[in-house]
């Protein structure tokens, strides 16, 4: 079976689309930023590191250093699939952050976005 093309994209080839739509929305690449750290447990500097590096996606997502636990409270539909039945471990990590991003462009407060 092969994988998805998206994991053997660049995450840094996502990252300034995911900075592009929330920019259009009036949101910042802070923002994102905060969304991405907060998600995967890369500090700064981690996430810098993998863009510079070109890490694809599936790699970014298993290096990340610490998975987010709250994760599990993100619910929702993302590219017409609902994010909590998504099976496979790393097209679920996906697809969180992208459901996170969408909630950043849609104008959602950065405490409901983070499940504080």
């Amino acid at each position: 079976m092969t994988k998805p093309r998206i994991y053997t994209m660049s995450f840094a080839r996502v990252y300034p689309e995911y900075v592009a739509k929330a920019e259009r929305k009036g949101r910042t690449q802070a923002e994102v930023d905060e969304i991405i750290l907060w998600l995967t447990g890369y500090s700064r500097a981690g996430l810098d590191a993998q863009l510079e590096k070109q890490t694809d996606i599936e790699t970014f997502i298993a290096e990340a250093p610490q998975l987010n636990p709250s994760r599990a409270l993100i619910k929702g539909v993302v590219c017409g699939v609902r994010v909590e039945d998504i099976a496979e471990p790393t097209m679920r990590e996906i697809r969180y952050l992208d459901k996170l991003i969408d909630e950043l462009a849609k104008g959602k407060a950065m405490d409901k976005i983070l499940r504080q």
